[in-house]
């Protein structure tokens, strides 16, 4: 780091990370030595999983080389350990390095492990590895299925629930339900058997940081399509023969995915800056209170709503982008660079971005 040429580190490389270094390069261009820390030399874009899922897209396809893809940042492979606020210092598994702006973005991680000691049919669904073991789990559920002359067992092996309804819910459950269809289809044995997908939140209505109008239309297309919507319905008990819902009903399966269960990097807790929820507590242009020199953003930020007061921004990888960009234009704005705006975001969500539309996937031959 020269006198003349401040540095940044930004602190991984998700749809938050990914963006910021992006839209920082492009504002400060030599003005500013960049440099990304993330354990792996690609970034992926968690938006396409569905289609990774169905088939649609192979999983390079959404894997973007960080080195080749982000010119004028320099990428460090290794994993952050400690943040030393104080001296403003990064110390990762390979060194040190030192920052005159900071940007965390390190996302969230999932609780599905977790959650899998209790049930061997939890699946997940944040990233890619998961949604091809999902998308592998329904093809041998329903060749099970296909293969069995036991009516309960058929059944089972043919009905996969949702918990949580946002849009990794939202887009596990249309994708697979589509999936799911387009096999059976091709089953003669399936034919007449009833595959039954079902998406069950414990809130109100569905993608509870969008509009009204279209949760209510999410909801109608997907049970037009002949998934059922459980609004107002939690998780009550997990057996080895299915689960409990909290309005009572037990259903046998042998698939249960959590689209929610994300909670923030284990390094936000350690890093004693103000915290939220167990996010970094940021204010609306995603700076760190008392340290102006340090932004936060995706999910491990606890993101003022401004359009809904005393709410934070959900944990999504729609925020995650969009706060990214946010990020490095303000770290931008900070060197000189810009000026800085508040995080006001307005969703432009239509039906076609969160429920995916192909109905026929790529052979997997």
């Amino acid at each position: 780091m020269t006198p003349n040429r401040p540095q940044v580190v930004i602190v991984g490389a998700g749809d938050a990370g990914y963006q910021a270094a992006r839209t920082l390069s492009r504002k400060v261009g030599d003005g500013a030595e960049i440099v990304l820390v993330n354990p792996t030399g690609v970034a992926q874009h968690r938006e396409l999983l569905p289609q990774v899922m169905t088939g649609v897209l192979s999983p390079d396809r959404i894997s973007v080389p960080l080195a080749e893809t982000l010119p004028g940042v320099r990428v460090v492979l290794g994993t952050v350990t400690h943040i030393d606020a104080g001296a403003r210092r990064v110390l990762y598994d390979g060194g040190v390095l030192a920052y005159d702006r900071l940007i965390v973005a390190v996302g969230g991680v999932s609780e599905v492990a977790t959650v899998s000691a209790v049930s061997p049919h939890s699946v997940g669904f944040h990233d890619v590895d998961q949604a091809l073991h999902l998308r592998d789990h329904i093809h041998r559920q329903l060749a099970t299925a296909a293969a069995s002359t036991d009516p309960l067992e058929r059944a089972a092996c043919c009905t996969f629930v949702v918990l949580g309804a946002g849009y990794a819910g939202v887009a596990a459950a249309s994708a697979g339900q589509s999936l799911s269809h387009s096999i059976a289809c091709r089953d003669p044995r399936l034919r007449d058997q009833p595959i039954r997908w079902i998406l069950a939140d414990p809130a109100e209505w569905l993608l509870p940081d969008a509009r009204h109008r279209l949760s209510r239309t999410t909801a109608r297309t997907l049970r037009s399509r002949g998934v059922e919507v459980r609004t107002q319905t939690s998780l009550g008990q997990i057996t080895t023969r299915g689960l409990r819902l909290t309005d009572g009903e037990f259903i046998p399966t042998r698939t249960i995915v959590w689209s929610f269960g994300v909670r923030p990097d284990p390094l936000v807790t350690n890093l004693g800056l103000p915290a939220e929820q167990g996010r970094i507590r940021v204010d609306e242009h995603l700076a760190v209170p008392g340290h102006p020199e340090i932004y936060a953003c995706g999910d491990a930020s606890a993101v003022p709503d401004l359009t809904r007061t005393g709410k934070l921004t959900p944990m999504s990888s729609r925020h995650a982008v969009r706060q990214g960009m946010l990020a490095g234009a303000n770290v931008a704005a900070s060197l000189g660079f810009g000026s800085r705006r508040p995080y006001q975001h307005r969703l432009r969500d239509s039906i076609a971005d969160l429920i995916p539309t192909s109905e026929r996937p790529l052979s997997m031959a």
